[in-house]
């Protein structure tokens, strides 16, 4: 097996915070997730995978980072007709394809931010548009045949275009557009897509969503699965003050400051099991 895989999974603008908060906290308590080999990110995940594996910031920096006024990117809302839509995809559908069929219909069809506009907003975020040396990987759905492909530096596709896509939450922001195709949030495949990390010998999944629903593995059951093949494997995810913190609408940027101090504070009661799992 090979050695360490960090796997970030998606939750929107407080699962931004809150990943950068867990991943400053375990840093506090001794427990440096950084030096992981490869960084598996899923939309809120693939934002701060880009940071981490980017080398351009440390721990403390991206941790302050979500403390800064959020005022550049607007927030993003889901109408109750979408929450009937992703419920009526979980209740119909048997595979993640079949699910991903379903919800990219919805997502063509929203109203949404223009994909210039928003592709500008995801390009903010980023200390810099480059793929990192360390394997960095962003899975995105395809929306119309419900498909998961993984964009890495040797994908061919700019990494502000994968992030963008991996983040594209239908019914919210716009799906992106890539080599002639239209492409959504990793997170309509399943909440953390830890399945990437098979092969990994020591595993942590930080997971702001951890539910599954219908066909969507949860990330705990693909956690048990991984360890099934060998893996040493950790599956957190929000406590009761986190996903408050996360407030009615995840999607606003403005939750982030919380959701970080909610997830640095929810760390030190994770550190013994988190280092369990990363160090020999």
């Amino acid at each position: 097996m090979a050695d360490k895989a960090l796997v970030l999974g998606g939750g929107g603008s407080g699962g931004i915070g809150w990943l950068s908060g867990m991943l400053y906290g375990l840093f506090e308590a001794g427990v440096d997730l950084s030096d992981a080999d490869v960084v598996i990110g899923t939309s809120a995940g693939s934002s701060v995978g880009a940071q981490l594996a980017s080398g351009r910031l440390t721990l403390p920096e991206l941790y302050q980072r979500q403390l800064l006024p959020q005022s550049a990117e607007p927030a993003g809302r889901l109408g109750p007709g979408a929450y009937v839509r992703y419920a009526w995809a979980t209740l119909t559908s048997r595979t993640p394809e079949d699910y991903g069929r379903k919800i990219g219909r919805m997502a063509l069809a929203a109203r949404t931010q223009d994909e210039a506009a928003r592709r500008y907003a995801i390009e903010s975020r980023l200390a810099s548009h480059e793929w990192p040396v360390r394997p960095l990987r962003m899975p995105a759905v395809d929306t119309a045949t419900g498909e998961l492909r993984v964009f890495d530096k040797d994908s061919g596709v700019q990494l502000v275009d994968a992030m963008a896509a991996s983040c594209a939450v239908p019914g919210a922001w716009p799906p992106v557009t890539i080599d002639g195709r239209r492409w959504m949030d990793g997170g309509t495949h399943s909440p953390a897509n830890a399945h990437l990390a098979a092969g990994y010998g020591q595993v942590v999944v930080l997971a702001p969503v951890g539910a599954g629903g219908g066909p969507l593995v949860s990330a705990a059951d693909q956690g048990r699965k991984l360890a099934e093949a060998g893996a040493r494997v950790t599956v957190v995810t929000p406590d009761r003050a986190a996903k408050q913190a996360f407030g009615r609408n995840p999607l606003d940027p403005q939750v982030r400051a919380a959701a970080a101090h909610a997830g640095r504070t929810q760390a030190v009661a994770h550190a013994e099991e988190v280092a369990g799992a990363w160090q020999h």
